[in-house]
């Protein structure tokens, strides 16, 4: 329990879970979900910690005033809207809370892959107007597929255990964090994954390095044709390359939980093009960033923030 009451200010919609939490370990909560992103900076002086999900981008201009400041916390798992480097400068710790929709996540994506390899989506669609072709939507199935993962964190590893019952062989090839891969899946190089895999799943953060990681070589470099799966960011896929390699049919199909602009209102000319594609392909599933988005998920992402908010308090406060 901290020595003082330290105080948060949340500035997005959280679980209600969340204030009896902060409150067992001596944090006062102030709620202001609807605050305006440019009200953030001076009315961050009074507070020691911040909660946030994706409302505004988190900059060294936004802690400028801050100086009582000792965390901020994502509410989430990426922290790509959060300047990590200006948090450092001033000693502030940055949380996330990837533990917290891991299990949401990798059922999801398994969601995904049965949507594409067995028609799903397409069949309800077909099925709603009237349209009943069986032959037409045979599928495949995963068992004896080799899946190939890139990025074995908490996403990852939650894609993998779920696809265990299947009799997948998993493939896994994790650039900054090779030791993190471990059974169910084998660790490989990215080479050995392009030359063997039937399915490929992205669970890479967004960072600078990154950017359009599968891209038009990423996609050439297979073997054979692949279903492509994305539930990471949409900035980690080149989207050009992807729709030229659906058209192609290098890429078998995609489901795709992020996109590379997602306030679709505001694409420009050449999103609008490639997003009309993705829209009317028939062997593609779009879904609205809703991979971890889940009743249970909610409430653990509280409870992984809370830990580790503790756990800084105890140090610091």
């Amino acid at each position: 329990m901290p020595a003082t009451l330290a105080k948060v200010l949340i500035i997005d919609e959280m679980h209600p879970s969340i204030f009896p939490m902060l409150e067992s370990i001596g944090l006062e909560a102030d709620y202001r979900p609807t605050i305006k992103p440019a009200d953030v900076c001076e009315a961050l002086a009074d507070f020691d910690g911040l909660i946030v999900r994706s409302k505004m981008r988190i900059t060294s201009e936004t802690i400028n005033h801050a100086r009582k400041l000792k965390f901020v916390a994502r509410a989430g798992a990426g922290v790509d809207n959060i300047d990590a480097e200006a948090l450092e400068e001033r000693g502030i710790a940055l949380l996330s809370a990837n533990e917290g929709n891991r299990q949401a996540v990798g059922e999801f994506t398994l969601g995904l892959l049965l949507s594409l390899t067995r028609n799903i989506a397409r069949g309800d669609r077909e099925v709603r107007n009237k349209v009943w072709l069986r032959e037409e939507n045979r599928g495949e199935e995963i068992g004896g597929k080799t899946i190939g993962i890139f990025g074995y964190g908490n996403m990852g590893q939650s894609f993998a255990r779920v696809l265990q019952s299947f009799g997948c062989r998993i493939l896994a090839y994790d650039k900054f964090a090779p030791e993190k891969v471990s059974v169910p899946a084998e660790q490989v190089p990215m080479e050995v994954i392009q030359a063997e895999a039937d399915v490929i799943s992205l669970h890479i953060p967004y960072i600078p390095e990154n950017f359009n990681f599968a891209d038009d070589a990423f996609f050439s470099g297979f073997k054979k044709p692949v279903w492509f799966l994305n539930t990471s960011r949409g900035e980690v896929a080149d989207q050009d390359a992807l729709v030229e390699h659906l058209k192609r049919g290098t890429v078998k199909g995609a489901a795709l939980d992020v996109l590379e602009n997602e306030k679709l209102q505001t694409l420009t000319e050449k999103q609008q093009a490639n997003y009309n594609y993705l829209a009317q392909a028939p062997n593609v599933v779009l879904t609205p960033h809703i991979g971890g988005w889940t009743h249970e998920s909610y409430i653990k992402i509280n409870e992984v923030l809370v830990q580790k908010i503790n756990a800084i308090l105890q140090h610091k406060v």
